[in-house]
């Protein structure tokens, strides 16, 4: 299968080599609110990008295995190191440990499988992706980030999608930069693009839809994607826009709400149950669904609401 898939384009904004500081877009979706609830101990978000900097101070410990399935490294399996960045700036958006220095995730006590299926220059094949996501599905994996895309669908990589979900193994996908800002047109990206995935538009730090975001009616929701700051190769950090920064937020978010959820429910939910779970967790934006699906992820709206009506019975009072 030779066809090729690739990391959804992305701007570099800046590039820094020290933080201090919980990122804007990690505060955005209320995640430091629900940290004395759960930081995502327990759950293992896999991500499928271009490997990780196993050595940067804010990710080495959250790690917990690996695979390498580009050719970089002469195919050796074993060595899944970052040359390109973006894997890196995923990993730490999703899971950077809070050390008091440097940035932190969404869930910083989440464990992260790191699964290169793009090489150095940000290109893979589809058959590496597929055997990415057999991988992660065989390795147990929680949820499944995959920030790439390109404009074919292909069968076999809907199957392997579909096998994950039937395996209830939430797939959190990037929409694609290819938009307009115009509702009226559609840009369809695949993975992203997929009835089974959770697609993830952006917006900016001021909760406006990001232009290049893509419009469609398969959008689910949206999480900040401009200048984003995390984790970076060489140990440093930089600040990232695209669709690819706003959907490791939702995987992060979705480590968090499969903690609380299967607390409540005492049983572990379906693909579709934790689905349901974090669209609860999204307030509207005033944009038309295609181009915010059903708006900005938003931990704690569930406090909101029960601060709103005190005296009804919503899940924040079963602890959801």
């Amino acid at each position: 299968m030779e066809r090729k898939v690739n990391l959804i384009p992305f701007q570099v904004v800046e590039q820094v080599e020290k933080a201090n500081e919980v990122p804007e877009g990690v505060e955005m979706i209320q995640a430091p609110r629900i940290w004395e609830k759960t930081r995502g101990k327990g759950i293992t978000v896999a991500i499928l990008d271009t490997g990780c900097d196993l050595t940067h101070p804010d990710l080495k410990e959250q790690i917990a295995g690996g695979r390498n399935f580009t050719g970089d490294d002469n195919g050796n399996p074993d060595v899944f190191k970052d040359y390109n960045g973006h894997g890196t700036h995923v990993a730490g958006t999703i899971a950077a440990i809070q050390n008091n220095n440097g940035v932190v995730g969404v869930a910083p006590e989440a464990k992260l499988l790191i699964i290169k299926v793009l090489d150095q220059n940000g290109s893979g094949q589809y058959e590496w992706i597929i055997n990415g996501m057999n991988y992660a599905i065989e390795q147990k994996a929680d949820i499944i980030s995959m920030s790439l895309g390109g404009p074919v669908d292909v069968p076999e990589l809907h199957q392997a999608i579909q096998n994950a979900v039937n395996n209830n193994i939430p797939v959190i996908c990037a929409a694609g930069n290819e938009g307009d800002g115009n509702d009226s047109t559609d840009e369809f990206a695949y993975p992203g693009s997929y009835n089974e995935v959770i697609s993830v538009g952006a917006i900016d730090l001021e909760r406006n839809t990001s232009r290049f975001s893509n419009s469609n009616n398969e959008l689910d929701l949206v999480a900040p994607g401009e200048k984003i700051l995390s984790t970076y190769l060489n140990g440093q950090y930089a600040a990232l826009s695209g669709t690819s920064m706003a959907t490791p937020h939702v995987s992060g978010a979705m480590a968090l709400i499969k903690v609380l959820a299967t607390s409540s429910f005492e049983r572990d939910l379906s693909e579709c149950e934790l689905y349901a779970q974090l669209i609860k967790r999204t307030v509207p934006l005033g944009n038309t669904p295609k181009l915010e699906g059903n708006g900005l992820v938003y931990l704690t709206v569930m406090e909101h609401l029960s601060e709103v009506f005190p005296n009804s019975l919503i899940p924040e009072k079963m602890g959801l």
